[in-house]
């Protein structure tokens, strides 16, 4: 029953993959879906890149024990901030502004709106560099899972789940990326409504009130959304996973794709009320348990936590649902990294730099290529023996305190220079790899230093700015008038309106 229920599963993203292949003709098709993604489709891409086994997993599991109920801030932030600001603020002027520098990747455009081809080469490497931690959590997340669940050894899971990745990616590409994700979605909301009410259900916790009387009893701490445990570790949480997702290559991509303006708004409502749903489901089921497992943290790993609660709450059936929630979440974020991973090596790197003439068919072929590298690298790493909450934060932290500032500035400030946006991508990624390493990887400290490469940036490029040479008059003009020629033409239009 668990192995048919699997099986139609991975039949479905195989053919979707396979359908979507023939489709995909050109570098467009295959990373942007030729622009095209309507908004019902952009939301659920957009949220099942935003969460995958790293939330259900590793992030539900040790944020839980550690918070209780004020993990629940972290809910409202990727909610809010994560989600409902990040299409509000960026979603139009990305769209607008990639299409007018025909700017496929975060690198190209970059590279155009700051008149520097060595930041592309730069934004490339550590794209396909630091996206490899992040998938390889993804992948331990799974395994982890498949090894509860089915018994599955956690190597021979761990690389079931990346041939499979592997096979419908590399066929149909980011169309192919974006249906999957729309039949992931509709799983992953009827997973977490399930997982909560049987794990609630369980006579461990008791239901809801008797669960949260007991967490109380354990640390009353836990259940006070004011005065939690760490305020300052629980706040770059907030801060990582939500303001975080600004600055990373592959929710950005989401922006570039999008069929049309109008679609942005009803894509904004959809994938806030599913952010909404799927943190809360995680982060809520998560924070008891303490109380299932009697405040013994079992097998010493918190990695082990929701799977546990999984395998010991959930009937056999539903287990495997859970376990199609939580598959099909990791691969669409999967799907999302290896394509933003290759294609910066193919489009940036390749075509941007050694091979500028190369063929369309030549580029998609490398692409494919480096997809499946990267997936080989992602799974040898999630191999070695570390906690997913380490690996994803270093990732988080590292690409976004990167990209953040150089991206969000260069939509909307003309004073942003050349010498400041590099500056305040090398202090991003200096601040998160030093001290990560400095501090070894310690999974309490790497949220924190995480945020703070990604905020310190936001400061360093402005002051840097104003002190170096400014871009062209011609250069600016280029980038920005356009926007401001349209919104005067909107402006216009209303006031027409408006007379008539």
């Amino acid at each position: 029953m668990k192995l048919a229920l699997v099986g139609v599963y991975v039949f479905v993203m195989v053919a979707i993959g396979y359908l979507s292949m023939k489709k995909v003709s050109t570098v467009n098709d295959f990373f942007l879906g030729n622009r095209s993604i309507g908004p019902w489709v952009s939301a659920f891409a957009y949220g099942t890149t935003y969460f995958s086994a790293v939330i259900f997993i590793g992030y539900a599991g040790k944020v839980g024990w550690g918070f209780g109920l004020s993990s629940l801030w972290i809910v409202a932030g990727n909610a809010l901030i994560g989600t409902y600001l990040a299409w509000h603020v960026l979603a139009n002027p990305t769209r607008s502004m990639t299409m007018r520098l025909n700017a496929l990747t975060m690198p190209d455009f970059l590279a155009k709106r700051y008149g520097s081809p060595g930041l592309k080469l730069l934004s490339a490497l550590i794209i396909f560099i630091f996206l490899v931690p992040y998938s390889a959590s993804v992948y331990m997340g799974l395994s982890y899972l498949f090894e509860k669940i089915f018994n599955i050894p956690f190597n021979l899971a761990l690389i079931i789940i990346a041939a499979l990745t592997a096979v419908y990616l590399v066929m149909g590409g980011y169309l192919a990326v974006a249906l999957t994700n729309f039949v992931q979605g509709i799983v992953m909301l009827a997973g977490v409504v399930l997982l909560v009410c049987y794990i609630m259900a369980d006579p461990h916790i008791g239901g809801i009130g008797a669960g949260i009387a007991r967490l109380g009893q354990i640390n009353p701490q836990l259940v006070q959304p004011f005065s939690p445990p760490n305020p300052l570790g629980l706040f770059s949480l907030v801060v990582l996973t939500s303001l975080g997702a600004w600055g990373m290559p592959q929710m950005v991509q989401k922006f570039y794709a999008i069929s049309d303006v109008k679609a942005i708004q009803p894509a904004k409502i959809v994938s806030t009320f599913f952010s909404i749903i799927i943190a809360f489901g995680a982060y809520f089921t998560g924070s008891f348990g303490r109380v299932f497992f009697n405040n013994e943290l079992p097998g010493g790993n918190f990695d082990l936590v929701m799977p546990l609660m999984i395998r010991q709450a959930l009937p056999e059936a539903t287990a495997v649902l859970i376990l199609l929630l939580v598959l099909a979440a990791s691969m669409s974020t999967l799907a999302s990294l290896v394509l933003v991973s290759s294609s910066s090596i193919a489009i940036d790197l390749m075509k941007g730099f050694f091979r500028p003439n190369m063929s369309e068919k030549s580029t998609m072929s490398l692409m494919r290529w480096l997809s499946l590298l990267f997936i080989a690298l992602s799974a040898y790493i999630a191999l070695k023996p570390t906690f997913i909450l380490s690996l994803m934060s270093l990732s988080w932290g590292t690409i976004s305190g990167a990209f953040l500032a150089p991206y969000l500035y260069g939509l909307f400030w003309k004073g942003a220079t050349k010498a400041g946006a590099w500056t305040g991508m090398l202090t991003g990624v200096l601040f998160s790899v030093s001290l990560s390493l400095y501090f070894k990887m310690n999974s309490s400290l790497i949220p924190m230093i995480g945020s703070a490469a990604m905020i310190i940036p936001l400061f360093v490029l402005p002051a840097v700015s104003v002190l170096t040479p400014k871009l062209s008059e011609t250069h600016l003009a280029y980038i920005f008038e356009e926007d401001k020629a349209r919104k005067n033409r909107l402006c216009y239009s209303r006031l027409s309106a408006e007379e008539q």
